[in-house]
């Protein structure tokens, strides 16, 4: 008779067959019988959910307290994300729920300084300029330097949320010697005092800072965080950064802004993903886009499932977990 743990992996395909992956995949079956599926809808999730004592997935589909009760086995769920809604079923259930989404992180942070330093130094331009052999060489040093390329080093900085990715951005911001000022609700001032950066209430963020990061969590509470209002007060030339949602900022004021030149727009996600090819975004000499790049590496993805292969053994064996998702932590999903 066969007593091993069943674990259920409901991703997407590629998952399964990605080389990368293999080695998880294989350190799974040494511990459990492992059933690979890529259900989209609840209904077909369902059955599968029922075998499994375990099951590592996405946050789709979204199962239900119903589902749950009709899987006695189940007592475990490992998300690369997860929603709100799905976290409270099975906290409510008495499940040992893991949310690895801080494992993108690290690759966020390093984007958004990425970004950041991109807009200050005018990287795109000059790439595009050179590339069409259309660069202008500076002849007449100082009188034909472009005074909107300036340094990092020193500048006011904003971040809007200081979760994981905001205080990975500190620390890589630490060497510029910024003065850091962040926007937060959740997070106490010793916490900011720590990372080298203090406080401040978002119109003085919008209107005094150089360098503004949009890092907050996608959650009903942070939209629109960032409203017309203070979309227009930010200063000329201010580089404003979004690697959070879109929803954090009025994406309409902003093109204003950006249309006009009066700010530089470095923005991974925008309001309709894939952007349409017809997108105005595309043609504002100060917007510079990236397409939802932010943590989505493969080393992002091997650390992430590396963390539920933790957990998911963790429970097995009884031990705590690496990523655990509380009733405490509900407010950071959306």
């Amino acid at each position: 008779m066969n007593d091993r743990p069943r674990l259920l992996a409901n991703l997407p395909p590629t998952f399964f067959t990605r080389p990368e992956f293999a080695p998880f995949w294989e350190r799974l079956r040494a511990r459990a019988e492992l059933r690979q599926t890529s259900h989209d809808l609840p209904k077909a999730l369902a059955p599968d959910l029922a075998w499994a004592d375990g099951v590592i997935m996405w946050a789709w589909p979204d199962y239900t307290p119903a589902m749950l009760a009709a899987s006695p086995r189940l007592k475990y769920c490992g998300h690369i994300n997860a929603s709100r809604r799905q976290a409270e079923a099975a906290l409510e259930r008495g499940l040992a729920l893991s949310e690895a989404r801080h494992g993108w992180s690290e690759a966020v942070a390093e984007l958004a300084l990425a970004l950041a330093l991109a807009g200050l130094r005018r990287l795109g331009a000059y790439h595009h300029a050179m590339r069409g052999g259309r660069e202008r060489w500076v002849c007449a040093m100082p009188g034909d330097v472009d005074a909107r390329e300036r340094k990092l080093g020193g500048k006011r900085v904003g971040l809007v949320g200081f979760g994981r990715i905001g205080q990975r951005l500190a620390e890589l911001l630490a060497p510029f010697r910024v003065d850091l000022r962040v926007y937060d609700p959740y997070v106490p001032e010793s916490v900011l005092a720590a990372a080298g950066a203090r406080g401040a209430d978002l119109p003085a963020l919008a209107a005094d800072s150089d360098v503004l990061v949009l890092c907050a969590a996608n959650t009903a509470e942070a939209e629109g965080l960032l409203s017309r209002e203070l979309v227009f007060r930010l200063q000329e030339g201010a580089v404003v950064v979004n690697v959070g949602r879109s929803m954090l900022v009025d994406m309409p004021a902003l093109a204003e802004r950006a249309a006009r030149g009066e700010i530089v727009a470095m923005l991974d996600v925008f309001d309709e993903e894939p952007l349409p090819a017809e997108s105005p975004w595309r043609s504002y000499p100060d917007a510079w886009l990236t397409p939802h790049r932010g943590g989505g590496l493969i080393e992002s993805l091997t650390g992430i499932l590396g963390m539920l292969a933790d957990d998911w053994e963790a429970c097995l064996d009884g031990l705590p977990p690496r990523c655990p998702m509380t009733r405490e932590q509900l407010h950071c999903l959306a």
